[in-house]
């Protein structure tokens, strides 16, 4: 496997992203939500860079076997806080064909966030399935299966501190 993003770019990219946040909610707290478990390590890195009040819950959906969507997004772990009334960012690894954010972006919705936003570590738009766009991108992607920084191929790879494109086998 290469390396597609190394763990000095990706630093970068998250504490400008971190950066936009903390000018777009100046003076208010943010509720980040990662979807676990891949965006687990993303969502560390941009709260440490934020520089707001911001709390984080976690959510758990599935809606993959191995490389391929199952096309059916359920949740494995609910949130342990009211997002009523809360600036809410979603916080996901990487947005692909469209199926898990767009479920959860109406999931979080009906509960009456304030504000709802998505950052998404990563944007594969080739895949999209379902219109919908991150508020929030780190970098955007072609058609690659990606591993490290909290991607994985069956639990495997999470730790990697790069971003590899794994090969095909």
């Amino acid at each position: 496997m290469h390396v597609l993003f190394p763990r000095d770019q990706i630093e970068e990219r998250v504490e400008e992203m971190a950066a936009e946040i903390t000018r777009d909610f100046r003076g208010e707290s943010v509720l980040l939500i990662g979807v676990l478990k891949g965006a687990a390590i993303f969502l560390a890195d941009l709260a440490r860079a934020i520089e707001l009040d911001a709390t984080f819950d976690f959510i758990g959906v599935a809606s993959y076997n191995g490389t391929l969507t199952t096309g059916e997004v359920r949740v494995t772990k609910d949130l342990d806080q009211s997002v009523r009334e809360r600036n809410v960012i979603l916080v996901e690894d990487i947005l692909d064909t469209g199926l898990t954010l767009s479920y959860l972006k109406k999931l979080l919705a009906a509960h009456e966030p304030r504000v709802l936003k998505i950052a998404a570590l990563l944007d594969k738009p080739s895949r999209r399935q379902l219109p919908i766009t991150a508020d929030y991108v780190g970098f955007t992607v072609g058609d690659e299966f990606l591993v490290g920084y909290g991607l994985d191929l069956g639990e495997q790879y999470r730790n990697l501190p790069d971003i590899c494109v794994l090969p095909k086998i």
